[in-house]
């Protein structure tokens, strides 16, 4: 590896750590703490004696049910559940209207119990509207239950109906398949169209996963405009956020799992915030989204909105929505699109017919070794054509001393005759950048990878432990050690040893590369065990890849190559490229600035 690459290499890693220290979460870990049901779907009413709970004139402000008239007599009632079920989902609805369960059928806990995505305790919903000149919440009254089947749906619709011609409806539909919900409001001779009617959601987050800290920094709440923007609040500290432009939903983002609400005809504004108590272990954030919606839709039957509950998958997000797929955050361009069109295709396809992901991983590896062939055979031909120049330009330093300016001129013409591009060698390895750091966001926000076990990692989504530490090791390393961590700084360690022994760089640049992987050794301890392991394999297929390459890099041919490049430099025959003829011009330039300036 010649000083060029080294340099290359050394910044990519600087920018690597500075990135993932400072910027990205450092996950700590924390104490430890699918089964698919047969499709189906029904629909059972039911009034728990542990859950049920009984609203009377002892608990609701009496003056205020009085001035409500006719409608105020519905906030009396106890409460009552109805529950509905189709292939990924079994979803429990109150009397008032609300969602008060979402079970995921075919995902549990990271400790095997149910997934539930809302709960009575953690969810609370209100729908504030202006009735007769009184605000009412339309979410404490107690509502008519009718359950209907529309084609392979099921629909529960909660009424409440003052006459033949004034009523209010929610209906919920259960599709057969998958994790969207419909959801409507209906109103007619209320005169709720006066003002508008404002939606507040509060989610008290628990933990699903084995890491509270990485669990914490990648929940969110995250939102698309009617202008296409997609913008989310801060996902590592708490934020708050108000919104006056229309929007067309709104997501309550984890890590492998989202609740969203999606409107038909779009929110008129909105206001959210996330807030977190590092010192409560047993939530991960608390999430509140207030959303305005036009009164004049409920009446007009125009009042249509989607929730979705269900995993934060790349291609079920795609398919809800403008922007919904963006809720897994797969980098910035041009990362983004190498996960979008190439990594996760590939992915994708492997898993088709390959149940093991370790497998999977491994082949992924070789798929992108094999793509990067080429550049890796440039970067290697660019380095052993400056190991056979080290010699000419060790003198050429020798020569000039302290006279930098003069060692630049000098070397630059020696590479002009040898018709050597002194970063022939490093090009190829900063265009291999954005696939390398591709993985850094494919694999922690893989839900692919959740719960799936190989050799000693228990899920690879999350870091492999072989020790439990009774202390915490600082600089974000934490209290456990990962295997598949410390076999790809072994291994790294051995590639840049085997570099230095071809290499052409001296002194400090050459310990660079033995202190860069034991930096990011503790950087990626509490790292995907999937992300490692991919590292780990990508690092031995390298070795093998070198030798490979290393019998078809003839350094005869090339020292003869250069000869001759040097034999027609010297009759003037010699074509000067592009790059080397704006390189020694920009050189010449910062030469006759340096000589001005004294």
């Amino acid at each position: 590896m010649d000083r060029n690459s080294t340099i290359g290499l050394t910044l990519i890693a600087v920018l690597l750590f500075v990135y993932f220290y400072f910027f990205s979460p450092a996950p700590v870990p924390v104490e430890n703490q699918t089964t698919a049901q047969k499709p189906a779907q029904s629909a059972t009413s039911a009034s728990p004696k542990d859950s049920a709970r009984q609203t009377t004139l002892s608990s609701v402000d009496t003056t205020l049910i009085k001035s409500l008239g006719s409608l105020g007599s519905f906030m009396i009632g106890a409460e009552e559940f109805v529950s509905a079920e189709n292939d990924v989902l079994k979803i429990t609805l109150t009397n008032n209207a609300t969602v008060s369960e979402v079970n995921l059928k075919k995902f549990k806990t990271y400790h095997q119990k149910p997934l539930l995505l809302a709960n009575g305790k953690n969810n609370h919903f209100s729908l504030m509207a202006t009735y007769e000149g009184k605000p009412i919440d339309l979410y404490q009254l107690h509502y008519r239950i009718e359950t209907t089947r529309q084609g392979d749906s099921t629909q529960v619709i909660f009424s409440a109906r003052l006459s033949d011609n004034a009523f209010i409806k929610h209906i919920y539909s259960i599709p057969a398949k998958g994790y969207e919900i419909g959801y409507s409001i209906e109103s007619q001779g209320l005169g709720l169209n006066e003002k508008e009617i404002s939606f507040h959601w509060v989610d008290l987050i628990p933990l699903q996963e084995k890491d509270i800290t990485d669990s914490r920094n990648r929940t969110t709440i995250n939102y698309y405009t009617t202008q296409q923007s997609f913008k989310g609040l801060s996902e590592s500290s708490s934020d708050v956020k108000t919104i006056g432009e229309p929007m067309k939903w709104v997501a309550i983002k984890q890590k492998f799992f989202v609740s969203a609400i999606l409107a038909k005809n779009n929110f008129s504004s909105g206001a959210f915030s996330i807030f977190l108590d590092a010192a409560d272990s047993s939530l991960l954030k608390k999430a509140e989204v207030s959303l305005t919606i036009p009164a004049a839709s409920v009446t007009t039957g125009q009042a249509k909105f989607t929730y979705y509950f269900g995993p934060n998958d790349y291609d079920l997000l795609r398919k809800v929505t403008d922007g919904f797929s963006r809720n897994v955050y797969l980098g910035w361009p041009p990362v983004i699109w190498v996960n979008q069109y190439l990594a996760r295709p590939v992915f994708q396809f492997l898993q088709s017919f390959i149940g093991n992901y370790g497998l999977i991983i491994f082949l992924l590896v070789l798929f992108m070794k094999l793509l990067l062939t080429p550049l890796t055979y440039s970067s290697m031909l660019g380095q052993a054509k400056m190991r056979l120049l080290k010699p000419e330009l060790d003198i050429i330093k020798a020569k000039n001393g302290d006279n930098m300016a003069q060692a630049q001129q000098d070397q630059m013409k020696l590479y002009q005759q040898a018709g050597v591009n002194p970063f022939s060698g490093c090009i190829p390895i900063l265009l291999q950048f954005p696939i390398i750091l591709s993985m850094f966001y494919l694999f922690p926000n893989a839900i692919e990878l959740r719960q799936q076990h190989f050799l000693w990692a228990e899920d690879l989504s999350t870091y492999d432990s072989i020790i439990h530490l009774p202390f915490k090791i600082p600089f974000g390393f934490g209290d456990h050690v990962s295997l598949f961590l410390l076999l790809m700084t072994a291994s790294q360690l051995v590639f840049q040893w085997q570099n230095n022994q071809l290499s052409s760089v001296e002194g400090p640049m050459k310990m660079m590369g033995y202190f860069m992987p034991v930096i990011f050794m503790f950087v990626l301890n509490s790292f995907s065990a999937g992300l490692n392991f991919y590292y780990f394999v990508s690092n031995l297929i390298t070795f093998a890849q070198q030798a490979v390459i290393k019998r078809f890099v003839d350094e005869d041919k090339i020292m003869a190559i250069m000869n001759e490049n040097r034999k027609k430099a010297a009759s003037g025959t010699a074509k000067k490229s592009k790059f080397m003829a704006k390189l020694e011009e920009a050189m010449k330039t910062s030469e006759a600035q340096r000589k001005a300036k004294k």
